[in-house]
């Protein structure tokens, strides 16, 4: 396993814009915490405001498209090698986010990886619980490749909940015994149903967002209230045999309270002979990469991501 060292912030808007999600995520709790009756349409409207921590990237456009049945957004970067695709899965519990609030961050990734990328509105729960999401992420692929697309010149990639859809996606791939993407990427990923992580109590006081009771609401959503086991591979993907996954990439924050799923996630991944990149930012929240453009650590870190995709 890989572990990168925590970036030094380099000059420019840098580290002056590093509280920008904590901000916003302190906004985001204070309306939950005081909103009882708080509706699932409001719930998710407030969700759809991620995008705000993210300078809209340059040179990039977009399209609305359907693929395999599923509606989403493409980024598209000037220049971009439109055989090479991200896959990207948004997070928020199953439950929120959009492809319009991650647009901005998918863009750019994609424009730093030098490549497009088509971020999916798949299903949501509670509507729609476990496996809905995997399956239209998997209907995705299988339609890229079924317009021509290499299976390895795709890259599954997502964040938090979609961190978990980007390595549950090539694993029901390989039940399928279809081809595989050639790279897997996971910003933060939420992979634990049972809430068993230390880092859940050791970092309660410095994560802005996410609380035990914030998860048990979204693990009720996407398991069908207890009718799906919290242990179910594709779902919690910590108990799934992750052997013959392609080059995978884990970051977090340190100082959010989902980092222990990264980091058990990439031992576990390493331990099955995976090729593992594990980066851990000091001091940073949930999605720190939400604030590329305005904040370096997040910058620094799509740019280690190019990287390690060009090695």
């Amino acid at each position: 396993m890989t572990e990168t060292s925590t970036p030094t912030p380099t000059a420019g808007p840098g580290s002056a814009g590093a509280d920008t999600l904590r901000t916003l995520y302190a906004d985001w709790t204070e309306i939950i915490t005081s909103t009882p009756d708080l509706t699932t349409r409001l719930f998710r409207s407030v969700f759809d405001e991620w995008h705000q921590a993210t300078r809209e990237p340059e040179d990039v456009t977009y399209a609305e498209e359907t693929i395999g049945g599923v509606p989403g957004i493409w980024t598209l970067p000037l220049g971009a090698d439109r055989t090479q695709v991200l896959l990207y899965t948004h997070g928020g519990g199953f439950a929120v986010g959009s492809a319009s609030s991650h647009r901005k961050l998918a863009g750019h990734v994609a424009k730093a990886l030098g490549v497009t990328a088509f971020v999916l509105d798949y299903r949501r729960a509670p509507e729609h619980p476990h496996p809905a999401q995997v399956e239209d992420g998997v209907a995705v692929f299988r339609a890229l490749v079924d317009r021509g697309v290499r299976p390895e010149d795709i890259t599954t990639i997502g964040d938090s909940a979609g961190g978990n859809l980007a390595i549950a996606i090539p694993l029901a791939l390989r039940e399928q015994g279809a081809p595989l993407p050639g790279r897997v990427i996971a910003f933060s990923p939420w992979l634990d149903m049972e809430n068993t992580g230390e880092s859940l109590v050791t970092n309660a006081a410095t994560d802005a967002l996410v609380t035990v009771p914030l998860l048990e609401s979204m693990i009720a959503g996407v398991l069908a209230e207890g009718r799906i086991h919290p242990r179910t591979p594709l779902a919690n993907p910590l108990h799934a045999d992750l052997a013959g996954l392609p080059p995978l990439y884990l970051n977090a924050g340190n100082a959010e309270t989902l980092r222990d799923d990264a980091v058990r996630c990439a031992a576990r991944a390493e331990a099955a002979g995976v090729d593992v990149t594990l980066s851990v930012v000091d001091d940073m929240q949930h999605v720190f990469p939400f604030m590329a453009g305005v904040a370096s650590e997040a910058d620094d870190e799509i740019a280690a991501i190019a990287a390690w995709y060009r090695r």
